[in-house]
């Protein structure tokens, strides 16, 4: 039975995986980068989000945003706030985006240019890490209050980053975040990743973010994450969902 549902999850990530490159390809072929955004619930990514998508807009830079959620289009709004083209996406109780509910959405509606399309995927590091959107930069966001060890117990979602960002940095101190425990275990399960530190509130890391990203929309060189196994193997949705929704288990899959 162990190995049936291994080798379901096999197949749901290898169809997943063949979608992403297709959606990769035809984004690239009209001059769209996908930027995949991963947090846990509570990271401040949103607010971080909406503050790069406001310096994209203040420069000019062709940029839109997708949200994902469970439920309500509240991240959408205070997106839209920024100027730029927003989208919300509701996953009907799914925990994690596809590459074929992406492309569904991003279908008819991606507006002409576009440069960068920013998806704030759902608030969870488990399953959102085992599957690959058609991005070309992945990002994991983690606020200092989620404490300094989250990279290790989610190594699947740090390993699989090629940008770490670390928000709310104005709380370390009260949330006794130990800075330098932090970055070892970022290294531990990515060696060479970057970390940049950030706070909404006062914009520390918003232009060194936008900056990374058009770096790397402009050929420059992204970090490569190593294979990272996901340790979790379940179903995802309800029945009858598919099945892309009814599995996550990842061996050694990383976002081209």
């Amino acid at each position: 039975m162990c190995e049936s549902m291994d080798e379901v999850s096999q197949a749901v990530l290898a169809k997943n995986d063949g979608l992403a490159a297709s959606l990769r390809a035809e984004l690239a072929g009209r001059g769209v980068m996908v930027v995949n955004l991963l947090s846990s619930p509570g990271s401040g990514k949103t607010e971080l989000l909406a503050r790069v998508l406001a310096r994209a807009v203040e420069r000019r830079v062709p940029v839109a945003a997708l949200t994902a959620d469970l439920a309500t289009e509240n991240d959408a709004l205070r997106l839209a706030r920024s100027g730029a083209p927003v989208k919300q996406l509701l996953t009907d109780g799914l925990c994690h985006l596809e590459a074929r509910r992406l492309r569904t959405h991003v279908e008819g509606w991606l507006p002409d240019p576009t440069a960068l399309l920013f998806v704030e995927n759902v608030g969870n590091l488990v399953c959102p890490a085992a599957y690959d959107l058609g991005e070309s930069l992945r990002i994991v966001c983690m606020a200092v209050t989620e404490g300094e060890d989250k990279p290790l117990k989610y190594p699947t979602a740090f390993g699989s980053a090629h940008l770490v960002v670390l928000t709310k940095t104005d709380l370390a101190g009260p949330a006794a975040f130990d800075a330098t425990a932090f970055d070892a275990h970022v290294q531990r399960v990515n060696p060479g990743v970057e970390v940049v530190r950030s706070c909404a509130r006062d914009g520390e890391g918003v232009d060194t973010l936008l900056e990374r990203v058009l770096a790397a929309r402009d050929g420059g060189p992204v970090h490569r994450p190593p294979l990272a196994p996901h340790p979790h193997g379940h179903s995802h949705g309800p029945a009858g969902e598919g099945a892309e929704g009814s599995a996550g288990l990842l061996a050694g899959h990383r976002v081209p």
